[in-house]
């Protein structure tokens, strides 16, 4: 069995050899002109890529097609809870909303989501609530117009 004093010298070196890595990576981060440059970016790049994916993601399906609609509901229950969970509730209240907006029954679903959901979540939906009426999101497929041309 090593000693204590071998092992606190083994320490110490570990020690000394992770400090020396840091400054070694802060001297040569500091150095390089471009490196705030790449970080914008990257950071630019990022959120394009999250805003296009939530565009994406919130796309109406065509309210003929059940099989659609489905997959549009679950799809957007489903990123709504994962968004719960990362902690991003602004971002998931508008999945749930879209979620709603084209449910069939959206009473049930939000008794369920009463169910499920942290209470400052349901809270959020319930005040967006109001303004989906007014920013005329579809309700359900039975209250589009059908039969105009």
């Amino acid at each position: 069995m090593p000693s204590s004093k071998t092992l606190m010298v083994a320490a110490g070196v570990g020690v000394a050899c992770f400090v020396g890595y840091c400054i070694y990576f802060d001297r040569k981060r500091r150095n390089d002109p471009l490196y705030r440059q790449k970080v914008k970016q990257n950071r630019e790049k990022q959120k394009k890529l999250k805003a296009a994916e939530d565009k994406e993601a919130s796309k109406f399906p065509d309210f003929r097609d059940p099989e659609a609609m489905q997959q549009f509901l679950i799809r957007e229950i489903s990123l709504g809870e994962e968004l719960v969970r990362s902690g991003d509730n602004q971002s998931a209240v508008k999945h749930f909303i879209n979620a709603l907006s084209v449910c069939g029954q959206p009473q049930q679903m939000l008794r369920m989501f009463q169910q499920a959901l942290p209470p400052e979540v349901i809270q959020m939906i319930i005040e967006e609530l109001p303004k989906l009426a007014k920013e005329g999101y579809p309700q359900s497929p039975g209250s589009e117009t059908e039969g105009i041309d």
